[in-house]
């Protein structure tokens, strides 16, 4: 079990020696401590964002913590970094720097294999959108697969529903882009009408939309569904 910091935006000071405000703090049972007083004061902040150098320091340092930081929107605390051993650091840094180029590399092909993968995934969610929706245009069967399979987005193509290319998911998909392309949705938003009432407001015509998708045209004929690049 890792030992917690919290990084506090509010002016609070060590319970102990008074010291603050302090950025870093520890709380022990409720009480706010500073890193001296918590004997931690010894250690170095490490920023995340290196993989390799932060996996590298903590297995080197015998006491480490975590830093994180309350995400208030999202009601969630978020992991900063970690505060290690100088001389634990030092080790990792010097190693992360013998092997730069072989890790590199690694990178490199998993980053071509991520995009291959992509591809593929993305053109059998378009297959996928055109065989649900046949009279759906296929650069826009694209485009909508394009953005709901967004690898990071969060979106439905990216829901365990979606790579598995469940019906439910991708017509999810498929009725959000109307929503959002084909109707004044967006502008209703910014014009303060709630969501919920928003899309109330616009079903009919959403779905009158996806109705008429649902019916093959005669230009869907031979149309081939194809990821650009």
């Amino acid at each position: 079990m890792s030992l917690v910091v919290f990084e506090s935006p509010k002016q609070i000071h060590c319970a102990d020696c008074r010291q603050g405000p302090l950025r870093h703090l520890v709380r022990e049972v409720g009480v706010p401590r500073c890193l001296d007083c918590a004997d931690l004061g010894h250690l170095v902040y490490l920023p995340r964002g290196d993989a390799a150098l932060t996996r590298r320091s903590r297995e080197a340092s015998s006491l480490s913590a975590v830093v994180v930081r309350l995400h208030r929107r999202r009601r969630r605390y978020e992991r900063l970094g970690l505060l290690v051993e100088e001389a634990a650091l030092a080790r990792a840094e010097r190693a992360c720097l013998a092997d730069a180029e072989a890790r590199a590399r690694r990178r490199e092909r998993d980053r071509r294999r991520r995009e291959a993968e992509d591809t593929r995934f993305t053109a059998a969610f378009a297959a996928e959108i055109v065989r649900l929706f046949p009279g759906c245009p296929a650069d826009r069967a694209v485009a909508i697969a394009l953005h709901a399979s967004l690898r990071g987005s969060g979106r439905v193509g990216r829901t365990a529903a979606g790579r598995a290319l469940d019906e439910t998911a991708v017509s999810v998909a498929v009725r959000a882009a109307v929503r959002h392309t084909d109707t004044e949705y967006d502008a209703l938003l910014m014009a303060g009408v709630p969501r919920f009432a928003a899309r109330a407001r616009l079903a009919a015509r959403i779905d009158a939309v996806l109705d008429g998708w649902r019916t093959e045209s005669p230009a869907a004929h031979g149309a081939e569904v194809r990821p650009s690049g």
